[in-house]
């Protein structure tokens, strides 16, 4: 898979969706699924056009909303679906500015020699979203190319899976929905970073993490069971996001603790994968509650990373 925001050499054409994709949720891969059975069967390239920053950051920058998944995650799930290219369009102003029918000539046409559209049932583009399902098939009468309309993919309390659904549940702690839309756990990318490495005097040293994007949407504070994806492969751990009050430190901090796994990650990009809420953050009557504390979370992490998914979606973190 490549990243582009220019032209791509598509001699044959391509077929092609559109959107912001944030999440990369199960209705977004039903799109990308389709995309590429699509173009295999045309024998020509799939492409993702897509969007950096959110839209909403530019034409509504009070209304734009955290962000599930940041331009790398995004990426990364683009390649595991098997598209051919990714095209990172910068969204500006002037680009905000395009009627759906520029759009379609200048950039889906001219750039990409689109033959075949893909879009949800629910799609629109172009300046005040004008470029919806009717506008896009009466372009592609007169310019010569197909669209194919998906309809939403259903969670099981029937209503159609959604970004604004997802981070909902995020924000409010329900993993197992969050989960269940996005067809895995809700996850967290960044670089490691120095911290204090008061977590190493009392036997658990943590891995700490700055987030790739300030504008992710995090979870409520607590501490969690995660997977932690590291360059050596895929570690267990424990996560406590926010403040440590026991020390006086209000910041709110990404700190993990790696099972069975230990040295510096300075540097390094690590994925934590959220599994399981198992309390909140509180303060402790000194060092030594806090270490007897710390072991029992990481007894209640391993035991939560030993089960199976069935298992741990019913926990839901407490509310922000």
């Amino acid at each position: 898979m490549t990243g582009a925001s220019i032209g791509l050499p598509l001699p044959d054409g391509a077929v092609i969706t559109v959107g912001t994709f944030d999440g990369v949720h199960r209705g977004h891969l039903d799109v990308l699924a389709t995309l590429v059975r699509h173009a295999e069967a045309r024998g020509v390239p799939s492409v993702v056009v897509t969007f950096d920053p959110h839209p909403l950051e530019v034409v509504n920058p009070a209304a734009a909303p955290p962000l599930l998944t940041e331009r790398s995650e995004k990426l990364a799930i683009f390649a595991q679906a098997g598209v051919s290219y990714v095209a990172v369009l910068p969204f500006t102003r002037a680009l905000a500015a395009f009627e759906a029918e520029r759009f379609v000539d200048e950039v889906l046409l001219e750039r990409f020699a689109m033959r075949e559209l893909l879009v949800g049932h629910d799609h629109g583009f172009g300046r005040g979203r004008m470029g919806d399902i009717e506008v896009l098939r009466s372009l592609g009468v007169r310019r010569g190319f197909q669209v194919t309309v998906l309809p939403p993919v259903f969670a099981a309390d029937g209503h159609a899976i959604s970004s604004t659904a997802i981070r909902r549940a995020v924000a409010g702690g329900d993993l197992a929905s969050a989960a269940a839309g996005l067809g895995r756990p809700y996850s967290l990318s960044g670089v490691v970073v120095r911290g204090d490495q008061r977590g190493r005097t009392i036997g658990f040293p943590t891995l700490n993490l700055r987030p790739v994007s300030a504008r992710k949407l995090l979870p409520p504070d607590g501490v969690y069971a995660v997977r932690v994806q590291l360059p050596e492969g895929e570690f267990g751990g424990m996560l406590n996001l926010g403040p440590r009050p026991t020390v006086g430190d209000d910041r709110r901090q990404v700190e993990t603790h790696v099972f069975d796994a230990s040295r510096d990650w300075y540097g390094a990009h690590v994925r934590l994968d959220f599994v399981r809420y198992l309390r909140g953050t509180r303060p402790f009557n000194g060092l030594e509650a806090l270490k007897a504390q710390l072991a029992q979370d990481e007894r209640d992490a391993r035991t939560a990373l030993a089960h199976g998914v069935g298992d741990w979606l019913p926990h839901t973190a407490a509310p922000l």
